[in-house]
């Protein structure tokens, strides 16, 4: 695709909106935010990700691997030893997502307040 065209990511046909589900979804922020700490071979990245399963870290992976944010490194060794870190593209959007991530546990007390007053005003939950 043409770099001088502009991508709207509210439009269904814009790949961008593919990217950002990448990006954002669960498994991909916490993908692309525990790389941003370091290096990780699958298994030690899977117990970051505390909950992720083989299939969808390795999903997750593939994605963000295609996408240009995650390089994949695969050492000819016995057995296989595979590395993933991010690249400049992914090291930026974590950075963003960092933040993010940042701004939402700082303010969780505001939103446990927040929860419990909607579900106090609806008859408890």
């Amino acid at each position: 695709m043409d770099e001088g065209l502009a991508f709207d990511v509210f439009s269904r046909q814009c790949p961008s909106r593919g990217t950002l589900e990448h990006v954002t979804g669960r498994w991909g922020a916490l993908t692309l935010t525990a790389l941003s700490e370091s290096g990780f071979r699958f298994n030690e990245l899977r117990r970051r990700v505390d909950g992720v399963s083989e299939k969808m870290l390795s999903q997750t992976l593939h994605a963000l691997e295609r996408d240009g944010l995650v390089h994949r490194e695969a050492q000819p060794t016995n057995p296989p030893r595979v590395d993933y870190e991010l690249t400049p593209l992914g090291r930026a959007v974590a950075e963003r997502l960092l933040g993010l991530i940042e701004l939402v546990e700082a303010r969780m007390p505001e939103v446990i307040a927040a929860r419990e007053r909607y579900d106090a005003a609806r008859g408890g939950r």
